[in-house]
C-alpha cells in the first residue's frame, strides 16, 4: 500500500510538472505570435504612408519648388542688375549696386527682389510705383508716407531697404523662403490677384537673369 501510494504520488508529482512546463511554452509562443502581428500591422500602415505622401507631395515638385528660396548668396552681380534696369528704361537705372548691397545685408539673392520689382511695376514704369518709388507695392501702415494706399519713400534705396526688411522679417522669419510659400501671402488671390501667373513671372525672370539673359 506504501509503494501504490508512493507511485500515485510520483505519477501526480509527473504530471503536475509536466503540466506545468507546458503552459508557459504555449504562452510564450501566443506573446510571439501577437508581437509579429503588430509589427506587420505596423509595417503595413508604413507603407500605407508612404505611398500617400508619394501621391499628394511629388519629390520631383518639392525639389523643383526648393530651388526658388530666396535666401542665399547673390546669384547676379550689380553690373548685371544696372544692365536689366537699364534694358526696360527703369527708373531706378543705376541703381544695382544699392539693391545687390541690400541682398547682402539681408542674405537675400538680389535676382528675387529684381523679380519682384519686375511683376509689380514693371521696373518703376507702371503704376503707383513711378510715384512711391517702391519696389513691391507695399501697403502704407498708420502713420507712413504714402500715395493711394501705398508706402511712399523719398528714394529708390528706401524703397528697395524696405522690401528686403519685409521680407526678411514678415516673410524668411516665419518659415517662407520659397517662391511658392511668399507669394500666395504677399499678393493673395483675395485681393484679385493671379497667384499662378504671378509665381510663373518670378520662376521665369529669375531662370532668365540666371542664365545671362536680359529680357524676360
Amino acid at each position: 500500500m506504501r509503494s501504490g501510494r508512493y507511485r500515485r504520488s510520483r505519477r501526480s508529482r509527473g504530471r503536475s510538472k509536466s503540466q506545468g512546463s507546458r503552459r508557459p511554452a504555449r504562452r510564450y509562443g501566443r506573446s510571439g505570435a501577437g508581437w509579429r502581428s503588430r509589427w506587420l500591422v505596423l509595417a503595413l500602415a508604413t507603407l500605407v504612408v508612404a505611398a500617400l505622401l508619394w501621391l499628394f507631395f511629388d519629390p520631383a515638385a518639392l525639389q523643383e519648388e526648393g530651388r526658388y528660396a530666396v535666401v542665399g548668396q547673390p546669384s547676379v552681380s550689380a553690373d548685371f542688375i544696372d544692365r536689366v534696369l537699364d534694358a526696360y528704361d527703369s527708373p531706378a537705372a543705376g541703381k544695382g549696386q544699392a539693391l545687390y548691397a541690400d541682398g547682402l545685408t539681408y542674405h537675400i539673392d538680389p535676382v528675387y527682389a529684381l523679380a519682384f520689382f519686375l511683376e509689380e511695376s514693371r521696373f518703376g514704369t507702371a503704376g503707383v510705383a513711378r510715384v512711391t518709388r517702391s519696389l513691391g507695392n507695399i501697403r502704407a501702415l498708420p502713420g507712413q508716407a504714402s500715395y493711394a494706399g501705398y508706402r511712399r519713400y523719398i528714394s529708390w534705396e528706401e524703397g528697395f531697404a524696405d522690401w528686403y526688411r519685409l521680407i526678411a522679417d514678415e516673410y524668411v522669419a516665419r518659415g517662407l523662403i520659397t517662391v511658392d510659400q511668399i507669394v500666395p501671402v504677399y499678393a493673395p488671390a483675395a485681393d484679385n490677384n493671379d497667384v499662378a501667373a504671378y509665381v510663373r513671372t518670378i520662376k521665369l525672370a529669375v531662370d532668365t537673369w540666371r542664365a545671362g539673359r536680359l529680357l524676360v
